[in-house]
C-alpha cells in the first residue's frame, strides 16, 4: 500500500507539473487552449484519484452496484465538462487539449508503476 499511495502521489504532482508548464507554452498560441488544458489536466486528477477511490472501496465492501453507480455518475460528471467547454469555446482543438489533459494522468500513473515493476523485478 506504500508503493500504491506513493505512485498516486507521485501521478498527481507528475501531471501537474507537465500540464502547468505545457499550458504555459501553449498559452503562447492561445490562453483559451491553455486554460483548456488546465482543466483537462485537474479533471483527469479527480477523475485518476475517484476511479481509484471506487477500486479501494470495492475490494474493501464488494459491493458491485455501488461501484457500477459511482462509476457511471464519475463518467457523466467528467463527460459534462468536455462539452461544456467546447459549447464556450467552440474548436476541435478544445476537445483535443481538454483530453489531452485528461489522460495525463493516466499515462504518468502507467509509466510510474512500470518504473516501479522494474525495480521490484531487479
Amino acid at each position: 500500500m506504500e508503493l500504491y499511495r506513493g505512485l498516486k502521489r507521485s501521478m498527481a504532482l507528475g501531471t501537474l507539473f507537465v500540464v502547468v508548464v505545457a499550458a504555459a507554452v501553449l498559452a503562447v498560441w492561445n490562453v483559451n487552449f491553455a486554460l483548456v488544458l488546465l482543466a483537462g489536466g485537474a479533471a483527469g486528477i479527480a477523475n485518476a484519484f475517484l476511479s481509484m477511490l471506487g477500486n479501494e472501496r470495492l475490494l474493501d465492501r464488494r459491493s458491485i452496484p455501488a461501484f457500477v453507480l459511482s462509476s457511471f455518475l464519475r463518467l457523466c460528471l467528467f463527460g459534462i465538462v468536455p462539452v461544456a467547454l467546447a459549447l464556450r469555446i467552440p474548436s476541435l482543438w478544445t476537445l483535443a487539449w481538454y483530453f489531452i489533459g485528461f489522460f495525463t494522468p493516466f499515462g504518468i500513473y502507467a509509466v510510474l508503476l512500470k518504473r516501479a515493476y522494474a525495480r521490484k523485478i531487479e
